[in-house]
């Protein structure tokens, strides 16, 4: 039943930023992690950031230290900041929110893609 619909996907030079946002159609109550996914071509699609109820975060190694993930309950909006963007960032970037109990649920959004190329 919950909807996300990304967005602040686009095309940016090496170096620069992009903030990407993920709406969703309902609050999140008890356990449950909001992350972000992406995909480029020819490749399995991997974890970016994650983060969980209680504010743990997670953080892939290749994006650590340019990438922040930070969400906004009130305004029901999941973000990921990016910074220093390299062209190996490129790809196609998915919204999930997952729900383990009580029974394992998994929502997706369409996808938003980043370029990052001179």
């Amino acid at each position: 039943q919950v909807q996300l619909v990304e967005s602040g996907g686009g095309l940016v030079q090496p170096g620069g930023s992009l903030r990407l946002s993920c709406a969703f159609s309902e609050s999140v109550f008890s356990l449950y992690v909001m992350g972000w996914y992406r995909q480029a071509p020819g490749k399995q699609r991997e974890v970016v950031a994650r983060i969980s109820n209680d504010n743990n975060t997670y953080y892939a190694d290749s994006v650590k230290g340019r990438f922040t993930i930070s969400r906004d309950n009130a305004k029901r909006t999941v973000y990921l900041q990016m910074n220093s963007l390299k062209p190996e960032d490129t790809a196609v970037y998915y919204c999930n929110l997952h729900v383990p109990i009580p029974r394992p649920m998994d929502s997706w959004g369409k996808g938003t893609l980043v370029t990052v190329s001179s």
